[in-house]
């Protein structure tokens, strides 16, 4: 079991536009792709994602996502912050399957 564990919403909207409502209502667009399954658009709390982030553990962690419900193993695969606020601008995660190999940098 992981011992880092995040939430995110489905979410529906795309674009710029919707993406700048969801950072104004303090969420972060993200996107979770991979392990033979379609890419799947998601929204975090900006706060909860910030303090996972801050954890050197995070980056190189298989890490559990729980989205509406439906839990999924991950990898933090990139991310993007605001080049002078502490604010998270996007976050990709890439699903693992843990039948096959994966390779990973650890720092």
């Amino acid at each position: 079991m992981s011992e880092h564990t995040i939430s995110a919403t489905a979410r529906s909207d795309q674009g710029k536009g919707a993406s700048r409502r969801l950072r104004a209502t303090g969420r972060v667009p993200g996107v979770v792709y991979g392990a033979g399954k379609d890419a799947q658009s998601v929204e975090f709390d900006h706060k909860a994602l910030l303090r996972h982030l801050k954890l050197e553990a995070f980056h190189a962690s298989i890490l559990d996502l729980t989205v509406d419900g439906r839990k999924d193993r991950v990898l933090l695969r990139d991310f993007q912050m605001h080049p002078w606020k502490e604010q998270v601008q996007h976050v990709d995660f890439q699903r693992i399957d843990l039948s096959k190999p994966i390779r990973v940098k650890v720092p």
